[in-house]
């Protein structure tokens, strides 16, 4: 290859054929064509831009590189798909830059790049010119390991998270954030040693407003500048993948923010938004809604992820509020909203748009997950497109964790007649494949951290949350932790300050942090916690009705039939003595973990480390074992 050769294999345009793509709403690589990339013409180095703004009557490329000059650069319309581009020489890596939309009327408008790769620190709101190839990624083994996994019988336990909040330098400069390199430094070796499989990043396409905690986004192709560059942000998800740890995404298309430089009347006509309110807006939320009838609008949320996946080698994504996208009424009083052509609520584009945006990225990258936080009984979240599912990997079990939040919250006496609130989430555990979610919605606006729910004293508050834990792991579903759960963080979460790590001083949370520890080695150890979990095959109760005494009691079965988890749990501040319960086997229990033991902050009451079952019925079995059973006690047993 010659140099003038190479020289024009640098070269970007947009051609014919992109034009056409992007405007069926099939252009997945749209993203490397649109916006802001480093090219090559007639022998200079610049950078090449490219904005889709349809209504425009002209556009300028404005920035730090032409003195924020209106007429200097303007952009060249393509042909009747609205694509606006131009070749800037001598722009480099680095200069901000923004697109000056004039409309028809007259009107100017100063919109950042809807595909910028990098931004501008807030409360500045430029994008920023960058080139995010060259990173030497060596996660090659983590990637090919991945595209051959089920996640239905792996374990999946997820660790959410928020960079700015996690964990914070003690100096005043920028409110003391880690950068994403050095909070890849010591989030690793956190979710080593917690044995977490995920970690689910809050936060990452860049936002305007800290206290949104990155779900009104504006730039949805630019990891946020508050932690480093993107290569920075490769570097985090390198380090996390080369100690095979996986990266889940918040990802949010159900709305977007109205800030002046984002995607709101973007060339001076709702392109990205239905223009009609009662389609294009969320009343309560303050926040625009996206047009999912619309090829381009598509086109761009499915490139999105395609350019998370490809670019930055995530995962997964946690689909944020997906209910809201599904139904036309959701957060909207009569007035607000308009039926579909069928004269119901169901948002049809938003449906196909999830079956589309499923089938390509799952067709395209087996072992990625696709996570909905959906919050209604919906039909078929997971199931597969072609028998009219949705096609997502997994659904949040929102209704699992209302369900558990509002039991434990009681006083003991109040649980025996809200006994089956714990139980109701098996009767329909095997519609979707769940994940059981303690995310961060539940420690915020006045919820109390998950340690404050609790009732009693302090160190009762404990035993209860060690208690609950425990019946999480135990229970069928994947688990998600939000941080600070794990060690008992007191106050509410807050993304303004760092976690109470202070906290992990104290015996009780230091117990509670072992405790979870332990939860999380038994679960990655044990196949019958994971392999089964959307099936009855892994998961029968024992004794499901013991309301009176408040216990529940479970076992969950291995496909190979041998060690099986025995799980035991006192609910009340009662001594259950002479505790009988019928059991699958006449064989040995070894006890594994104890949640009275006085390393986790329990009392020390005693459970026997091993029983043998006697034959005798009980609860309509053959064998039976006897103990007593502690106050707030949950013991795991193998047999």
């Amino acid at each position: 290859m010659d140099l003038k050769e190479k020289k024009a294999e640098n070269r970007i345009f947009i051609s014919e054929a992109d034009q056409y793509l992007f405007a069926q709403g099939t252009h997945y690589d749209i993203y490397k064509k649109l916006g802001a990339h480093p090219s090559v013409e007639n022998g200079k180095k610049g950078m090449f831009f490219g904005v889709w703004a349809p209504n425009a009557a002209s556009v300028h490329v404005i920035g730090t590189f032409n003195g924020w000059n209106e007429t200097a650069n303007p952009m060249k319309k393509l042909g009747p798909g609205g694509i606006h581009t131009v070749f800037i020489p001598g722009v480099s890596v680095g200069e901000l830059y923004k697109f000056l939309i004039t409309t028809p009327s007259g009107e100017k408008l100063y919109k950042a790049d809807p595909f910028a790769n990098s931004t501008e620190l807030r409360p500045g709101n430029a994008s920023k010119t960058a080139d995010i190839s060259g990173f030497k990624w060596s996660d090659d083994a983590w990637m090919k390991e991945r595209s051959g996994k089920n996640y239905n019988k792996e374990p999946l336990a997820i660790y959410e998270c928020h960079i700015g909040s996690w964990m914070r330098h003690p100096q005043p400069e920028e409110k003391g954030f880690y950068n994403y390199r050095e909070f890849a430094d010591r989030v690793v070796e956190y979710l080593k040693e917690m044995k977490y499989t995920h970690i689910e990043l809050m936060g990452i396409a860049e936002y305007p407003y800290d206290g949104s905690w990155g779900y009104q986004v504006t730039g949805y192709y630019a990891p946020t500048s508050r932690y480093g560059d993107p290569q920075d942000f490769m570097y985090l998800i390198n380090k996390l993948h080369k100690n095979k740890i996986g990266v889940i995404l918040d990802w949010v298309p159900a709305h977007f923010a109205t800030d002046a430089h984002g995607l709101g009347r973007f060339d001076g006509q709702c392109i990205f938004e239905d223009p009609d309110p009662r389609k294009g807006e969320h009343p309560d939320w303050g926040t625009k809604i996206f047009n999912y009838g619309k090829t381009e609008v598509k086109n761009f949320l499915i490139a999105n992820v395609l350019f998370w996946i490809k670019e930055y080698h995530i995962d997964g994504i946690r689909v944020d509020a997906v209910a809201s996208m599904l139904y036309l009424d959701y957060g909207k009083q009569d007035g607000q909203w308009v039926a579909n052509k069928y004269g119901g609520n169901k948002n049809l584009e938003a449906i196909e748009f999830f079956k589309h945006l499923n089938s390509v990225v799952l067709g395209s990258y087996p072992g990625f997950l696709t996570i909905a936080e959906e919050s209604t009984a919906w039909p078929k979240v997971t199931g597969p497109v072609e028998n009219e599912g949705l096609g997502f990997s997994f659904k949040w079990n929102m209704g699992w964790m209302h369900d558990f939040c509002e039991y434990m919250k009681l006083d003991p006496y109040f649980r025996k007649d809200n006994h089956y609130a714990m139980t109701f989430a098996m009767s329909y555990n095997e519609s979707e494949n769940y994940i059981l979610p303690l995310s961060h919605d539940e420690v915020v606006h006045l919820k109390c951290s998950m340690v404050n729910k609790m009732p009693g004293y302090k160190v009762d508050k404990y035993a209860n949350l060690r208690c609950g834990y425990t019946y999480m792991f135990g229970h069928a579903g994947k688990k998600l932790l939000f941080m600070g759960q794990d060690f008992g963080q007191e106050r509410e979460w807050s993304e303004e300050r760092e976690l109470d790590w202070f906290l992990l001083g104290e015996d009780l949370n230091k117990g509670l942090h072992e405790y979870v520890k332990e939860l999380l080695k038994l679960y990655r150890k044990y196949p019958c916690l994971y392999e089964f979990d959307n099936s009855w095959e892994g998961f029968e109760w024992l004794n499901c009705d013991d309301k009176a005494r408040s216990t529940y009691s479970f076992f969950r079965k291995a496909s190979n039939g041998r060690n099986n988890l025995l799980f035991i749990i006192n609910m009340t501040p009662m001594t259950w003595e002479n505790y009988k319960l019928g059991v699958p086997k006449r064989k040995k229990y070894k006890l594994l973990l104890s949640s009275t033991e006085e390393r986790f902050g329990g009392t020390g009451a005693v459970i026997p480390k091993e029983i043998t079952a006697k034959k005798g019925a009980c609860d309509y079995r053959d064998y039976h074992i006897v103990l007593d059973l502690p106050p707030y006690a949950a013991a795991v047993f193998v047999f």
